[in-house]
């Protein structure tokens, strides 16, 4: 689901925590100690997931995260192509591929919310709810935290532009509308946040700048309460604490199959120091900065079919979009989108070359999702490695992550094709560490068997 801002609610958001959150979290982040924090990231079909359906079948729930891929790809690409007056980005209305948890305010309120790598704004329901949507966790009740306080009409955060959104009293208001009619509505505020770190040790970091929801429905289901922003936006997570964790995080992303039927394992996102990507089999590519901001990209030069490399470009071309076509900064990284999205006219290259290396018997997808697909009695076929060259780094992909098992005996390329837009997603993702630097400007891969990370 694609969300809208008004230009001076955008503006309103990212202006209050630029001058107030950041001092507040220096001394806390920097008393945790050197080892920064490293969180639980649940995917939404694991058994620790309150989505978890013990009677789907792996194969089902791949089908089912494939069909999120392609709704999530359209709002990618509306995102892409965004007028001047406005900023869009993306959210879903069904559940995020991952979720996270943590606290807000003092006491400490738990909430579990979908962790987002294409969104900005963290928000969560709130008390007094003028309309909610039900969620099977309590509500956050502002009044209960002594630790909470909105942003006022009259702050430099809220009257800089000139056009201050207050419509009750001394209080700043933000919006988000969604294109499916959903919503959000509340309160500009700052309370603490606990994260429950897998050290066995929460930190607490406070004055983080949120939206507390008093107006919320559409299609938001029970099981999450809101967003973690994740994304590249002044008003992310990642940018509130930029000085505090110097610009660093990094995940760890298990293969789905392992993540839906094993309850021990999980894949894992750290912030600071723990977020730092090393070792002599690192590459690392340059983040390329652009807008929307919201959105990571990086510059694909091409993919490597066995001995043969397909030089990625398009005569699918928009000036507006992600920049295919030989701009820097063509394709997005995404940890929400399970499959990887590239222009058709690519695509079809790439099809047709493994199709001339791929030896087993072709079959048809009968839900027509997939283009490439071949019988398989074990769920895996013998195919070509597949490289896809980033600038200054060469990705070589598990095979278990370009074909996977979508039906009984049917084995399908995790690659599809689009218009206009191109997304890393997070089954092409999956068995690396993959770091972020936002001082830096680049990403880091280091293969890794993220079920011992």
């Amino acid at each position: 689901m694609n969300f809208l801002f008004t230009l001076s609610t955008l503006h309103l958001v990212e202006s209050s925590f630029v001058h107030v959150s950041l001092v507040s979290c220096r001394k806390t982040i920097s008393n945790r100690g050197e080892n920064g924090i490293t969180l639980d990231l649940i995917h939404r079909d694991s058994p620790r997931s309150p989505f978890y359906n013990p009677s789907n079948i792996q194969s089902n729930n791949l089908r089912n995260a494939y069909h999120r891929s392609f709704s999530r790809a359209s709002f990618f690409k509306k995102n892409s192509i965004s007028t001047p007056d406005t900023i869009e980005s993306d959210l879903s209305p069904i559940p995020g591929e991952y979720l996270m948890k943590i606290s807000i305010g003092t006491p400490p309120v738990e909430v579990l919310a979908i962790a987002d790598t294409g969104s900005d704004l963290t928000w969560t329901q709130c008390k007094p709810c003028k309309s909610c949507f039900q969620q099977s966790m309590p509500i956050f009740d502002s009044t209960k935290s002594s630790t909470y306080t909105t942003v006022g009409c009259n702050a430099e955060e809220c009257t800089s532009l000139g056009g201050p959104s207050c419509v009750r009293g001394n209080i700043c208001e933000y919006e988000v509308s969604y294109g499916d009619q959903s919503h959000t509505i509340g309160d500009l505020a700052f309370d603490k946040f606990t994260f429950p770190s897998t050290s066995g040790k929460d930190v607490s970091i406070p004055h983080v700048a949120f939206g507390c929801g008093h107006d919320n429905g559409g299609t938001f289901t029970n099981h999450t309460s809101g967003i973690i922003g994740l994304g590249g936006g002044e008003v992310s997570i990642i940018n509130q604490l930029d000085k505090e964790i110097n610009g660093k995080f990094s995940y760890c992303l298990i293969p789905i199959p392992l993540e839906s039927s094993n309850s021990n394992v999980t894949s894992r996102i750290n912030f600071g120091t723990s977020a730092i990507v090393s070792g002599p089999d690192v590459v690392s590519t340059p983040l390329i900065k652009k807008e929307p901001s919201t959105f990571y990209y990086l510059n694909l030069e091409g993919v490597s079919i066995g001995n043969k490399t397909l030089e990625f470009k398009s005569s699918k071309t928009s000036s507006s979009s992600t920049g295919i076509g030989g701009e820097e900064g063509n394709i997005i990284i995404d940890s929400g989108t399970t499959l990887t999205f590239l222009p058709s006219d690519f695509y079809f290259n790439l099809e047709s070359e493994l199709s001339r290396s791929i030896k087993a018997p072709k079959k048809d997808d009968p839900s027509g999702t997939f283009g490439l697909c071949y019988e398989s009695e074990n769920g895996t076929i013998d195919a070509p490695t597949i490289v896809a060259h980033f600038t200054n780094a060469d990705i070589e992909l598990w095979p278990s992550s370009t074909f996977a098992q979508v039906e009984q005996g049917l084995v399908c390329l995790t690659i599809v094709p689009a218009d206009q837009i191109a997304i890393f997603g997070n089954l092409a993702q999956t068995n690396f560490l993959i770091g972020y630097d936002l001082v830096a400007n680049k990403v880091s891969f280091k293969p890794t068997d993220c079920t011992k990370y």
